[in-house]
């Protein structure tokens, strides 16, 4: 991903992991990614990419990217389409907090496929807990209209809901309120902040609540408990599996099947190893990861390396195999780290049960999440080896709860039933019945 516009943002949420980054460049008088770095960029990142990639994606982040204005994604758009290779589609997402999306942006968008992130952490009273803008005021309304427009242009977007302290009580709260909105693609991303770490830091000196457990003492007020964003996945799995299946798409869950079929998730948090998803800062510097954007992580700059090297230097490749080298004996053993795999290195800052360092801080939570849903989760995967669609998993577990006499048979294969997983295609329709190619579905 890039962020060309580095960590600057028209809010102030107090969340927010990037805000500080400006330290990093003190003496820094504008963020806007240059030109010369946007067409360097574009050059080489396609590039870099394997000659049998049909699809180039491009993921712009921030800070808020749409603080660059309209033409500076046109220009985006005008690069790309320049540069790239006969027959190869670009792809381009971007994450917003929404607040400036309006009919302009949305209608640009929707002419060049743009996929969204948009950040919105449930209904209002939720929402506005921490995510302000620079006055500290709330931002639900201002979101909420920005995802209506977005909307009422047929944008393809996915809410990415921050967990924390306070929303991560309310799972299904959070859940069926952006469902019931329209909502179809949601991402749960739990906030874990190190105290004394970021722009809205608590001082590590404070003494900790007394009610407080050893772990919790180690992350700031507003971060998410392990155990509480495990009871919050649960929550929305329940809900999610007893009516929309196959019609909203939950990345956790999704992650989650490709596991239960035996294939490596797609995401890098739950990857054996990482260190492909690397992060551009607005002037071409290259980290190894969004999340390890420090000084030590600092792979080069695109103007003095191609990104084609740094991405396959030793450094970087020592970066991501550390994720499985570095395992805990404890996850090695742990009967859901195939699903799980340890989560996130920037998350491992807790000791095993028998003292050893390297657990991760949600280990509890997650442990407790991929347990519940083995049961549903191995059902969805015999659904999709037997060629049937994952779906069929709401209908089982309904008749499952009848009372025996009155059950009827489990839907079966017919004539028009989807093939076999392995004779599956990457440009076939999943047979998950999502109705989305399988390459863009569970076989990502």
């Amino acid at each position: 991903m890039t962020k060309p516009i580095g960590p600057i943002c028209n809010l102030d949420c107090e969340y927010c992991y990037y805000l500080h980054k400006e330290e990093l460049y003190p003496n820094n008088r504008s963020w806007r990614m240059t030109t010369e770095t946007l067409e360097a960029y574009i050059r080489q990142y396609i590039a870099a990419q394997p000659p049998q990639a049909e699809e180039i994606t491009f993921a712009w982040q921030g800070g808020e990217p749409t603080l660059l204005g309209l033409e500076f994604f046109e220009r985006v758009v005008q690069l790309q389409q320049q540069l790239a290779p006969p027959g190869r589609k670009i792809v381009n997402t971007l994450q917003t907090n929404g607040v400036l999306i309006d009919d302009a942006w949305a209608a640009f968008f929707r002419q060049h496929q743009f996929l969204i992130g948009l950040s919105i952490d449930g209904p209002a009273a939720l929402h506005d807990r921490y995510r302000f803008d620079t006055k500290g005021r709330g931002t639900f309304d201002a979101v909420l209209k920005g995802m209506q427009t977005l909307k009422r242009h047929e944008v393809d977007f996915n809410a990415l809901v921050v967990v924390n302290r306070v929303n991560g009580d309310h799972g299904r709260k959070v859940y069926t309120y952006l469902r019931d909105n329209g909502v179809r693609y949601l991402q749960f991303i739990p906030i874990v902040e190190r105290r004394g770490i970021g722009a809205h830091a608590e001082d590590v000196t404070e003494a900790p609540d007394p009610a407080e457990s050893d772990v919790a003492s180690l992350v700031s007020s507003r971060s998410i408990l392990p155990e509480q964003f495990g009871r919050f996945l649960i929550e929305v799995f329940d809900e999610w599996v007893r009516r929309d299946v196959g019609t909203v798409f939950v990345q956790i869950f999704d992650q989650a099947l490709s596991a239960w079929l035996g294939l490596e998730p797609s995401l890098c948090v739950f990857r054996k190893n990482c260190g492909r998803a690397l992060a551009m800062e607005h002037n071409g510097d290259l980290y190894s990861c969004d999340h390890f954007v420090e000084p030590d992580y600092r792979l080069g700059n695109i103007h003095e390396l191609p990104i084609v090297d740094m991405v396959n230097s030793a450094r970087q490749q020592a970066f991501g195999e550390a994720k499985s080298a570095t395992l805990p004996q404890y996850c090695r053993d742990c009967e859901v780290r195939f699903a799980c795999n340890g989560e996130c290195p920037k998350n491992r800052f807790i000791d095993t049960p028998d003292g050893q360092p390297g657990l991760n801080y949600l280990c509890a939570g997650y442990r407790s999440f991929f347990n519940h849903i083995d049961p549903v989760m191995t059902l969805m995967a015999r659904e999709l080896k037997a060629g049937r669609p994952a779906a069929n998993v709401m209908h089982i577990l309904r008749e499952q709860q009848r009372p025996a006499r009155t059950r009827r048979a489990t839907p079966a294969a017919t004539p028009n039933a989807r093939r076999p997983l392995g004779d599956v295609g990457r440009n076939d329709p999943c047979p998950c019945g999502s109705g989305r190619k399988y390459k863009k579905c569970c076989g990502r």
